[in-house]
């Protein structure tokens, strides 16, 4: 069992940033990826930013420049910076882990709301 808490969303006017924090407990080391998921009202799911064990990093074409995925060993928390915020950026941010090896992720935290004023 993996238990994620997101914390650091907000309002912010388009232009400023944000860091948002997720926390993970419970059996860390049965964690071969983490990520960071959107989703906006009105529209599907999607992955913003990812790592995997071994660094490989992903990041969906929208936030490639202006976002970046890091982690805390020691803290076990996971990162998103958001720089240069948009208002389409404007969603409920999920942080998920993937104990699964088939890329799937299979634990979720609660969200957290992120809001980019115009």
């Amino acid at each position: 069992q993996v238990q994620l808490v997101e914390s650091g969303g907000g309002l912010v006017q388009a232009g400023g940033s944000l860091r948002l924090s997720c926390a993970a407990s419970g059996s860390i080391a049965a964690i071969n990826a983490m990520g960071w998921y959107r989703q906006a009202p009105g529209k599907q799911r999607e992955l913003v930013a990812s790592f995997t064990r071994d660094d490989n990093t992903y990041y969906v074409d929208s936030v490639k420049g202006r976002f970046t995925i890091s982690r805390d060993n020691a803290q076990n928390t996971v990162i998103l910076q958001m720089n240069s915020l948009k208002p389409e950026d404007t969603a409920l941010y999920y942080c998920a882990a993937d104990t699964t090896l088939s890329g799937r992720y299979d634990y979720w935290g609660q969200g957290t709301q992120v809001t980019v004023s115009s």
